[in-house]
């Protein structure tokens, strides 16, 4: 039975730049790493394999220098990769990635029934969480999002049971294979290659993959098939804050001074 770990090739710097004509990443002179959040979703897959016996198959969308990214993920112990590349793919929201994603899952799923698909929570250029649900609702998979702990699998019955990080609480769910999770950091501590793994991974074969294999509609991928675009990325403005007074040795006076400006700026009322 196969998992498959979805990662995406992201920015490695905050600086990141869209082309003002096509509101599309500008990736020219900017250095990549595997979004930190899908480090995790590769760990989590490998330690199945290790429990289990799953077999690996690591997938993502991206530019051809994403081979690297995807060599890394050989180099802990992904059976096989694929890499999907075409320059119709290119400028695709999350909508339109999630449609390319789920098409190769299906056709993995032809050589090799697919038992879970695991992808990090959100990626850090994006933040948007929505390809891997965008995944599950294509493909029809249940999905648990937001997981911390795979419990138990249970490949007789084909159960699945995780725990979710939700907030203040924890939530323990089961559901039925296949299924798509998303994982949180939380979820492990991620392995390091050996040198033996790493010098293989170099000489290694990454499958690529374009539209010719996939045979998709190319009005409903990339930008074509993106109802959605990315016009401008900026850092939040926030207005300089304010010291009243000393609360160490005059905290009486100084809690005056704050109400004070609390009612001042209606926020409060006497």
């Amino acid at each position: 039975m196969l998992v498959v770990a979805c990662i995406k090739q992201v920015p490695d710097t905050t600086q990141v730049k869209i082309d003002p004509n096509t509101g599309t990443l500008v990736r020219e002179g900017v250095p990549f790493i595997m979004n930190p959040f899908d480090i995790h979703a590769l760990e989590e897959s490998l330690r199945l394999k290790d429990r289990y016996g799953f077999h690996v198959a690591v997938i993502s969308m991206g530019p051809p220098n994403t081979v690297v990214t995807l060599k890394k993920a050989l180099a802990v112990g992904a059976d096989q990769t694929v890499l999907l590349s075409d320059r119709v793919f290119g400028g695709a929201d999350t909508l339109a990635t999630s449609k390319v994603l789920a098409e190769t899952i299906s056709q993995l799923n032809q050589k090799e029934e697919v038992g879970l698909v695991i992808c990090g929570k959100q990626t850090i250029d994006g933040d948007t969480a929505q390809v891997g649900p965008g995944i599950a609702s294509r493909l029809k998979y249940a999905q648990l999002t937001l997981v911390d702990q795979i419990q138990s699998v249970d490949l007789k019955t084909k159960k699945v049971i995780v725990r979710r990080k939700l907030e203040g609480r924890h939530e323990i769910v089961e559901a039925a294979m296949p299924v798509l999770l998303t994982v949180v950091r939380e979820i492990n501590h991620p392995r390091y290659p050996t040198v033996p793994m790493r010098l293989a991974a170099e000489t290694a074969t990454v499958a690529v993959w374009d539209n010719k294999v996939l045979k998709l509609d190319e009005n409903t991928i990339g930008l074509k098939g993106s109802p959605t675009q990315v016009r401008r990325i900026f850092s939040p403005e926030r207005a300089k804050g304010e010291i009243i007074g000393d609360g160490v040795n005059k905290p009486a006076e100084t809690a005056n001074m704050l109400v004070d400006k609390l009612v001042q700026k209606d926020i409060v009322s006497l």
